[in-house]
C-alpha cells in the first residue's frame, strides 16, 4: 500500500498540485483575515481566537470543497486521459489497492493544506492577541473537525470522478457543494445535518450566535453522535465508491 501512495504522489511530481493548494488556500486566509482584522478594528473587546476559528470554519465550507473536487480529479483523471487503467490493473496492483491508494493521496494533500491553515491561524492569533495564550485544544480540534469533514467529501468525491468520466460534472459539482457549505449556516439545524459540506462549520469547536445585534460566540462539542454520523458517512461513500469501482468496466 505504501508503494500504491508512493506511486500516485510520484504521477503528481509535474501536477504542481502543492502549489494550486497552497495558493488556493494563502487566498482563503487572507480573506479571513483582512475579514477579523476588520470585525477587531470596529469591535476591540471581540476574543481574537474564536473570531479567526469560526470565520475560516465558514470559508473553509467554501474553498475546501472545491479543492476536494479538484485534487480527486487530478488524482482520478490521470488514468483517463492516459488510457492506462488495464495496464496498471494487469500489475500486481488489485482494484482495492488503486482505490485505497488515491484515496489516502487526497487525504493526504488536505492535511497539508488544513496544517498549512492551522499555521497561519496560530500566527495570526498571537500577533492580534492581548494575552499571547496558545489555544492548543481548539486549533487541534479545528484540524480534526476540518480533515473529517474532507474525508467525508473526498470519499464522495472521488466515487463520483471514477464513476463518471466527464470531470466537469465533478468539478461542477464541488462547486455546489462549496455554494452549499457556505451557505448551509442559515438552514435549520436538521437540515445542515442532511449537507455534508457544513460539516466544516458543524465540526468546529467555535460557532456564533447573534442576539440582539450583537455577535457572541459559544464553544460546542459536536458529540458523540455527531462523530458517529461523520465516521459513517465515511465509510458508506468509500465503501460504495470502493465496490462501483471494482465492478466497473475499464
Amino acid at each position: 500500500m505504501i508503494k500504491a501512495v508512493t506511486l500516485e504522489f510520484f504521477k503528481l511530481r509535474r501536477k504542481k498540485i502543492f502549489l494550486m493548494i497552497t495558493l488556493f488556500l494563502g487566498f482563503e486566509i487572507l480573506w479571513a483575515f483582512m475579514s477579523v482584522s476588520i470585525s477587531l478594528s470596529r469591535n476591540p473587546n471581540s476574543p481574537v481566537w474564536e473570531s479567526i476559528l469560526t470565520t475560516t470554519a465558514s470559508m473553509n465550507g467554501l474553498f475546501l470543497p472545491i479543492i476536494c473536487a479538484i485534487v480527486s480529479s487530478r488524482i482520478c483523471d490521470m488514468e483517463n486521459k492516459g488510457n492506462t487503467w488495464k495496464l496498471l490493473i494487469s500489475s500486481n496492483m488489485n482494484r482495492k489497492s488503486i482505490y485505497a491508494s488515491k484515496y489516502l493521496c487526497s487525504c493526504t494533500l488536505l492535511l497539508y493544506g488544513i496544517v498549512l491553515q492551522a499555521f497561519a491561524i496560530t500566527v495570526f492569533g498571537i500577533v492580534k492577541s492581548s494575552t499571547g495564550m496558545l489555544p492548543l485544544s481548539l486549533i487541534t480540534r479545528f484540524i480534526g473537525g476540518a480533515m473529517l469533514a474532507s474525508m467525508i467529501i473526498l470519499a464522495l468525491q472521488q466515487w463520483i470522478t471514477l464513476a463518471i468520466k466527464n470531470q466537469a460534472f465533478a468539478l461542477c459539482f464541488g462547486m455546489i457543494g462549496g455554494f452549499l457549505g457556505m451557505t448551509a449556516y442559515f438552514f435549520p439545524e436538521t437540515v445542515r445535518r442532511i449537507i455534508i459540506w457544513s460539516y466544516y462549520t458543524e465540526l468546529c469547536p467555535i460557532k456564533y450566535h447573534v442576539t440582539n445585534g450583537s455577535l457572541e460566540f459559544i464553544k460546542q462539542n459536536p458529540g458523540i453522535g455527531m462523530l458517529t454520523t461523520a465516521f459513517l458517512l465515511v465509510i458508506f461513500f468509500y465503501m460504495s465508491g470502493n465496490y462501483h469501482f471494482s465492478r466497473q468496466e475499464v
